[in-house]
């Protein structure tokens, strides 16, 4: 399927690459100067690594345990690769899609000399920063608002970051409550995946929540057979509770094997953090200690 194409200048410093279901913000730096010509180039490439994916849909659709073998593509094997290492049956290699062709992108700009890079697609951010560059990040409690309640900064201790988030409210399906999940990886694919496994996990039964078969919504989703949430009536408190800790429980297992450095989870008015993130995380209206 063919999709228009469009790359714009959204600032002195943002080029924005859309294409079907892809929207692309690029930036990126050489020792602080804007690389805006390179950004432009690395949309025209972001297209091609849609395009590529796009060839393997039916099979990027299926249940990890139902490929066989791997495709030659390399950004469909990494999609593959970042859901078997959450381990999550609920998921297809679709659910790391977004944060796969942004680690493509901030990769290409690496290779031609950026310093410090942040590719996002549509909320699924990776982050490349060479020695001596940080980065800050914006959390929103809310998926569908976009009012940041909290940051973290990160910085070069590690060279690549993913830092995406999943929940109610988003531009993809989820089967649980959260109103917002973010997950902090080395990797934007496997933050991608891991947020969607963590909201998931975000759930408990009750007549208040309404759930729906996915293909109602799309009859061309990867989750044909499942249900999904579309909206959360007036829920017992200890219900919340019980949904925020199997979330936190879902991340701190990814946390301990390794998976992600950590994880933030809004449901409803309740707020977690992995232990991992607990000295990372600030809210915007306090003062933050060094990292």
């Amino acid at each position: 399927m063919s999709y228009d194409q469009s790359i714009t200048l959204l600032d002195e410093e943002t080029v924005l690459a859309e294409c079907g279901p892809m929207r692309l913000a690029i930036r990126a730096w050489q020792n602080r100067r804007p690389q805006v010509a390179l950004c432009r180039q690395a949309a025209e490439v972001s297209f091609g690594y849609l395009e590529a994916v796009a060839k393997h849909r039916a099979l990027l659709g299926r249940s990890v345990d139902q490929i066989a073998s791997l495709p030659e593509n390399d950004l469909a094997q990494r999609m593959i690769h970042s859901v078997k290492a959450v381990g999550d049956a609920d998921l297809t290699p679709m659910a790391a899609v977004a944060g796969t062709i942004a680690d493509a992108v901030a990769d290409w700009l690496s290779g031609r000399g950026s310093t410090k890079i942040v590719v996002d697609n549509g909320g699924d951010i990776a982050i490349r920063l060479a020695a001596g560059e940080t980065a800050t990040v914006g959390i929103r409690p809310q998926i569908s608002c976009s009012d940041i309640s909290h940051i973290v900064t990160l910085d070069d201790r590690r060279t690549t970051w993913g830092v995406t988030t999943s929940g109610l409210g988003g531009r993809s399906f989820t089967r649980g409550i959260a109103s917002a999940v973010t997950v902090i990886a080395q990797s934007a694919s496997v933050a991608d995946a891991a947020s969607t496994a963590i909201a998931n996990a975000c759930f408990v039964s009750d007549p208040s929540i309404r759930q729906i078969p996915a293909e109602q919504i799309d009859p061309n989703t990867d989750l044909a057979g499942k249900t999904v949430t579309v909206g959360v009536g007036r829920l017992a408190r200890s219900k919340h509770k019980i949904a925020q800790i199997r979330a936190l429980q879902r991340a701190e297992d990814l946390v301990a094997r390794g998976v992600i450095v950590g994880a933030l989870i809004f449901q409803d008015k309740l707020f977690a953090v992995t232990a991992s993130l607990s000295a990372w995380v600030h809210r915007i209206d306090e003062p933050q200690s060094g990292n």
